[in-house]
């Protein structure tokens, strides 16, 4: 079993919603997330969404265009993403760690050999917004021979065939993005998410993660009634980007404790 599968079917035993955390690699610091990362698994994060810095975010709003920038001159590469994948694993974080990134960087650096080195590395598998299901082959062969999970897009504008045919392609969870628009933190979530989570359960069994403009501890109790899990992204770095160096992994804690209401 994978353990993305086991942390969810341990989480669904347990009565649960996955947290799932976004924290852009190097970011503030070019180390901070060896530190952050364990910090969150032990105040409750359950898997990570490992943000491979790129200069054309075009999935993604201003408060992780920054901390992307940041990463960039911190000096981050997909190298050093990979590096932080077996840094973590070997600090004893056992929490699934995905790397979510833009195609450009990983076909410049090599498919086969990126996902070579981030199964050995000890992660999970990839997250890759601008990768069409329909161009997805040689990433996903690759993925799959190395034993790592494909995760996969829907939004609320996906049509009904399309959604079938990304279900049939996807393996690990579901990415369900909340609205249309890129990330950010929002005052509330769509009032159709129910019904788009619906869709898409006609079509998998699997897990399906809620993203895009989670902020607040009744955001993840809404998601948590209605799916699998919760990613938490810009709300995070925009509290990273107000605490002082000698507060930074704290803060994040209780931030994540605040979200879960623990």
């Amino acid at each position: 079993m994978s353990r993305i599968r086991e942390t969810f079917a341990r989480l669904q035993a347990e009565g649960r919603v996955a947290l799932m955390p976004y924290l852009t690699v190097g970011f503030p610091e070019r180390e901070s997330t060896l530190e952050l990362v364990p910090a969150l698994e032990a105040a409750g994060a359950s898997l990570f969404e490992l943000g491979v810095p790129f200069s054309d975010p075009l999935a993604d709003g201003a408060t992780i265009q920054r901390s992307t920038q940041r990463a960039l001159q911190n000096g981050i590469t997909l190298a050093d993403c990979l590096a932080t994948t077996a840094r973590l694993r070997e600090r004893g974080v056992r929490a699934p760690l995905l790397l979510m990134g833009y195609f450009n960087p990983l076909l410049r650096f090599g498919i086969e050999r990126a996902c070579r080195e981030l199964a050995a590395a000890g992660g999970d598998g990839w997250i890759i917004p601008d990768m069409p299901p329909e161009e997805s082959a040689e990433l996903q062969a690759a993925a799959t021979n190395h034993g790592l999970d494909m995760i996969m897009f829907v939004a609320p504008t996906t049509p009904e065939p399309r959604i079938a045919e990304i279900a049939a392609r996807a393996s690990g969870f579901i990415y369900v993005v909340s609205l249309t628009g890129v990330t950010g933190e929002r005052q509330s979530m769509a009032a159709n998410l129910g019904e788009v989570l619906q869709r898409v359960r006609r079509h998998t069994d699997l897990p399906l993660v809620v993203g895009f403009g989670i902020s607040r501890p009744e955001h993840v109790a809404e998601v948590a009634r209605l799916a699998d899990g919760a990613i938490v992204g810009s709300a995070l770095l925009a509290h990273l980007e107000q605490l002082p160096p000698d507060r930074l992994v704290p803060g994040a804690a209780a931030f994540v404790q605040q979200l879960l209401g623990t």
